[in-house]
Order: C-alpha cells, then structure tokens, then sequence
C-alpha cells in the first residue's frame, strides 16, 4: 500500500498561490444540493434485450451529460460495503492529517496486484480477506459499465478487457477528518481524472461537489448506492461524447467522512485514440498523458489535462487531478 499524504504534498506552494488567483466564476455562485441520476443495473443482465438496452442508454447518457451517475443492483452486496466500510475505520488513523496540508485528507492507494500481498496489511489481518473481496466484486462491475459505454461507441466489450490492467488498476482509500478551521481548505482539490472511470463509494456524508451548467452541486449522498464517473481517457476515446467533468471534496465542520474508489486504468503503453473521426483529440499513450500531466502540475502548479491534447490548439485550465499524482507505489 502507498501513502498519499497528501496527494500534491510536493506542489503544495504552486498550488496554493495558484488557488488564491483562480477566478473562475463558478467559485462565487451559490452551491445547490442535487440528485445524480439513478440507474437501475439490474436491466444490465436481463435477457430482454429492449430492458438491457434501455439500461445501456441510460448509463450512456448520463455519462454524456454529467459526466456522473449512481447505480443500485450493483451486485456488490450492502454486507460487504458495510464490512469493508467498518474495516476500514479501524485501520485508519485520525492523526493523519494536518492543518498544513493543502488536501485535508488520508489516503491509501492499494495496487490490484497488492492487494493479497499480506506483507502490505501488517496488524490488520482482517482487512486483507475483504479488500479481496472487495476490489474483485469492484473491478467486476468497472469492466461491466466499461462494456457498455464502449458498446454504444460501436465497440466489443473486450476492447477494455484488452486495454485495462491490473498492474495500473487500483482502490484508494480516504479518510476526511472533521475540519474545524478555515473553510477556505478543501478535502480533495477540484479536479478532472485521468483515467476511464471511477466507481465511488462513500457514507452520509454530503462533500462531494461537481460542476453541472458552468455551476457548483453537491451531491445528495446515499450510502447504499454507488457513484461512477467518467474521467479523461474516456472522454478522448468518446471523441468527447462523454464527459470528464471537474469535482472535487469539501470539508465538513462536523464530520468526518471515508470513502474508498475504485479506478479502472489502461496499461501505460495503451493507445488513446477518438473512436470516430474527424478526431478532436491527438492519440497518445496512457503513460504520455500521465507524464504531461504531472510535468505540467511541476512546473504550473495545475493541470492542463486534455486540452493539451487537442487537434486544434491547447486551452489551459485551472482545475488540478489530485488522484493522478498518487497512482504510482512508491
């Protein structure tokens, strides 16, 4: 396992002064509660094949117009969450965190190929049987979505078998303390991602915020569903049919809150190119997005992200990806 703490530690100046210049507008506008849209993926495996496609629309267009949606009949079982949640709990520890981070947050990054390693656990034996169980029940469902939302593009659902790899793969755990200092600290960063998709799961705490027509939400949390996002690559691989859309985690004065988020990743050597053309976007390697992201985060204190890789030009954004500067073990 790899400690994050926090996640850009080593920008932590860059970023700071950059934070207190960022005028985009959306940081002023009044945040309203929302609801993601729901999606019942128990259709997903129906036989009828009209329920199955109505299913496989309505994941694809809420990943074309939000960028994010929460699924129920998951087939990840609430005992297990509950488990993995308590698990969790335990292992944490409150004094992970300091007012001087940037990031108020723990997190623990867990390769998929570590995760049966027992030399990574130590004292708690106990996690090591549900983070199995876990991830495997998590990476089922990443590659299930994944298969659909290639399908619509015209794909075989074996095409992301094909691109995704354990070795790149990974689940992060976090843990956001109650913060009772300035509001001005965020839990997480805003951010885009910057692999294919996330699969969240998350208690009751409300701090997850995401923009949605140029303005901030938060999203109304239910701790029995799960909530998935789409991030870069799937946003260049869709030509930009799908959306990878900047969110990122507020404090709580009050609670505290653990989440943990599966990410499904390409191997480093994967090709990214636009389904369809005219492309949009430049074809590039997982490995030479994930270096131009973080030579650009050294040098600027934030990501540029995919507008680097335009056909036509580069438009440079404020939002930093807190998760990307993690992913590799140390």
């Amino acid at each position: 396992m790899t400690n994050s703490d926090p996640p850009l530690l080593n920008h932590y100046g860059a970023l700071s002064s950059h934070s207190t210049r960022c005028d985009d507008p959306r940081s002023q506008l009044i945040v309203k509660e929302c609801r993601l849209p729901l999606i019942d993926l128990s259709g997903s495996s129906r036989r009828d094949e009209m329920v199955r496609q109505a299913c496989v629309e309505a994941i694809c267009g809420a990943s074309s117009e939000w960028g994010f949606f929460q699924v129920l009949n998951h087939g990840i079982s609430l005992r297990l969450v509950e488990k993995m949640r308590s698990e969790q709990v335990k292992w944490e520890s409150p004094s992970a965190t300091c007012p001087k981070q940037f990031s108020w947050s723990k997190a623990f990054h867990v390769p998929l190929t570590k995760v049966s390693d027992k030399a990574c656990y130590g004292e708690f034996v106990s996690l090591r049987e549900v983070m199995m169980e876990f991830t495997a029940a998590m990476s089922k469902l990443a590659r299930l979505l994944a298969g659909d939302l290639t399908e619509n593009m015209g794909h075989g659902k074996e095409v992301m078998d094909n691109l995704c790899d354990e070795s790149t793969c990974f689940l992060r755990l976090n843990h956001y303390p109650a913060r009772p200092i300035s509001p001005e600290i965020f839990g997480l960063v805003p951010h885009t991602d910057s692999d294919f998709l996330t699969i969240l799961c998350q208690d009751q705490a409300g701090v997850l915020q995401l923009t949605k027509d140029s303005k901030w939400v938060t999203v109304k949390p239910n701790q029995d569903d799960l909530i998935v996002n789409i991030r870069d690559l799937f946003q260049a691989w869709g030509n930009g049919v799908y959306k990878s859309v900047e969110h990122k985690v507020v404090t709580n004065a009050k609670m505290e809150r653990y989440s943990n988020a599966y990410f499904l990743c390409p191997s480093y050597d994967s090709s990214i190119g636009s389904f369809k053309e005219p492309s949009i976007y430049q074809k590039f390697t997982f490995g030479e997005y994930r270096d131009q992201v973080q030579e650009d985060v050294r040098k600027t204190g934030y990501k540029v992200g995919l507008s680097r890789f335009l056909v036509n030009g580069t438009d440079e954004r404020c939002p930093v990806d807190a998760h990307f500067q993690a992913i590799r073990p140390n």
